[in-house]
Formats: C-alpha cells, sequence, structure tokens
C-alpha cells in the first residue's frame, strides 16, 4: 500500500488559507475563523516543538507580539503583511522594552518573504532578531515539514486536518478544472502554439469596455496561451463528452456569483481567486507550488476571456483568426 501524502495535504490547506486571507483582507490570523482562532499557536508547536502560548489571552492587545515561547524566548508576530515597514514597526513598539532578552520572530502567514530575509532593519530596542532565519513563511515552514519522518508528517497532518479542513471536504469531488490545471502545470509555457491567431486589437477592444485597467497588463501577458489552451481542450474533449464546456462553465459561475457584488478590476481578480480555491479543494489537484498554480489559473480565466464566457463583450467582437 502507498504511504498516503501527508505533506501535500498540508502544503493545500495552507496555500487555501492564505488565499482566503489575502482575499478578505486580514491582517491577521487571529481573525480568520471562530474555530481554529489559535491555529498557528498550536502548529508552530507541532511542527518545532515549541511550547508557544497566545499572548493575548493574557494581556489583550499586546502590541507586535501575538504569540509567545517562554520556554525558548521568543516573541512571535504573525501577520499577513509582510512587508520591511511592517517588521520595523513591530521592532520599535514599546511593548518590545519588555523582551530583551527573547527573540523576535516574524511569520508571513499570506505572503512570500524571501526578499525580506535579505534585509536590514531598524531595530531601536535591541532585541535579538536575524531576518535570514527569523522571519518564516509558508514555505520556509512546509521546508521544515518536509524533512520530517513520516511519522511527524502524520502527526502534523492530522493536526492540520482537524483544524482546517471542514467537514465537506471529507467529501472532496473531483473537478474537469483541476484537470486541465494537471496539465497545464507540465507544458512548456516558454513555447508558444501560433496555429491559431489572436487579434490584440480585438482583445484591447474588450479590456476598454469592461473597463479593466489593471487588469488589462495580466490579460496581456497571457492572451498568448491561447493556442495552448485550446489544444488542451481538444484532447481533453476526446476523453469524453465536451468536458472543456464544464470547465468553462464552472469559471462563467464563479464570474457570474462574484458578479453580484464587484465590477471591473475587482470583479477579474475575484474570479481568479475564486477559481483557485476551486482547484484547491479539488480531490484531483496534483499539488504545485503555488505560484506554479497562480499562473496556471490566470491563463484559464484570460481564455475564458477572451472566448466571451466572462465579462461582456463590444459590438461584433471577434478575437480569433486562423
Amino acid at each position: 500500500m502507498n504511504r498516503p501524502n501527508y505533506f501535500n495535504v498540508i502544503e493545500e490547506r495552507l496555500d487555501l488559507l492564505a488565499l482566503r486571507i489575502i482575499r478578505r483582507g486580514k491582517l491577521n490570523i487571529l481573525d480568520f475563523h471562530g474555530h481554529s482562532e489559535n491555529f498557528y499557536q498550536y502548529f508552530l508547536n507541532e511542527v518545532y516543538g515549541w511550547t508557544v502560548i497566545n499572548e493575548n489571552d493574557n494581556k489583550q492587545n499586546v502590541e507586535a507580539i501575538d504569540l509567545i515561547d517562554h520556554t525558548n524566548k521568543f516573541v512571535i508576530q504573525v501577520s499577513a503583511t509582510a512587508s520591511k515597514q511592517k517588521i520595523e514597526s513591530s521592532l520599535s513598539k514599546d511593548s518590545i522594552k519588555n523582551y530583551k532578552v527573547y527573540t523576535f520572530k516574524f511569520i508571513s502567514i499570506a505572503r512570500d518573504a524571501d526578499e525580506l530575509r535579505k534585509d536590514t532593519f531598524r531595530n531601536p530596542h535591541g532585541i535579538t532578531f536575524t531576518p535570514s532565519s527569523d522571519i518564516l513563511d509558508i514555505q520556509t515552514i512546509l521546508t521544515k515539514v518536509r524533512g520530517m519522518q513520516s511519522d511527524d508528517q502524520k502527526r502534523v497532518y492530522e493536526f492540520v486536518k482537524k483544524e482546517l479542513i471542514p467537514e465537506v471536504d471529507v467529501m472532496k469531488l473531483e473537478t474537469n478544472l483541476a484537470t486541465i490545471i494537471n496539465i497545464l502545470s507540465k507544458e512548456d509555457l516558454d513555447k508558444f502554439d501560433l496555429s491559431l491567431e489572436i487579434n490584440s486589437f480585438e482583445i484591447d477592444r474588450k479590456i476598454f469596455h469592461n473597463k479593466l485597467n489593471s487588469a488589462k497588463e495580466l490579460i496581456n501577458d497571457y492572451f498568448i496561451h491561447y493556442g495552448r489552451v485550446d489544444k488542451i481542450y481538444s484532447e481533453y474533449d476526446s476523453l469524453g463528452s465536451n468536458k472543456s464546456k464544464y470547465v468553462l462553465s464552472t469559471i462563467r459561475q464563479e464570474y457570474a456569483k462574484a458578479k453580484i457584488n464587484l465590477n471591473d478590476d475587482q470583479l477579474f481578480f475575484e474570479v481568479i481567486s475564486k477559481v483557485q480555491e476551486k482547484v484547491l479543494n479539488s480531490s484531483n489537484y496534483t499539488s504545485i507550488p503555488f505560484d506554479e498554480l497562480e499562473l496556471c489559473v490566470n491563463i484559464l480565466v484570460v481564455d475564458a476571456f477572451i472566448r466571451c464566457k466572462i465579462f461582456d463583450n463590444p459590438n461584433n467582437y471577434n478575437y480569433v483568426t486562423t
């Protein structure tokens, strides 16, 4: 019997959590979900063997400090805002003065922090803080998890499953959308299929018609993959009855729901977020790095935009010539 891939499930759940936090604009993990408000407190203990407690349980709203480990002498801020300004603001708070013999750790739970680890920071109170090792993000935590023995990965998996996987996930279903993402992720995206020519003037007309000022750059970056996606859809349809129709219908459905409250650029990027979430929630999704997933979803949503499945078309819109 094959050993369960605990790591992939852990990675998918953290990616989905990060996606929801970004979309909802939350600044702190503790605001995210009622039943798992202390998720990172216990998650860090499971992964690193720390003895972290929630400092706000004892002192309400301690500036710059969310979690604390008195055994290992860490003070920890957990944030969705990963910026130099955010870290320097935390290091300058008066509350830090009370923990000069501790080490300050900053954990980004929604954004990559690799560039921040190379930076230098103002540290007016002189608390111990080494950016290269004391700034953590999802990827650095996952690297730690990946290196664990199977039994330890299983322990972390069971915790994540309990805290982050809602009951409905027990019945996760396969989706055609995830299958297309799995196929697209294996493509060489540096090679272009020029068998179908896209009329860029028509694409610009549709962008202007729908007032997509911010999304314009993304659409112009990815419409060149139309021929590649068209070939994947054609090959996929050969496996069953017009399966690509269901993929495009899924994207259109997310567009229709989001359109109730949003428009223009916000609507475009909300569709991308919703499609990402649907892929991550598919039982047949093969986990890939999150930035690769973002790229593949961007390509599919732009393709749906070109194919008239989302957003209004200008008069006499004709996007492709053979």
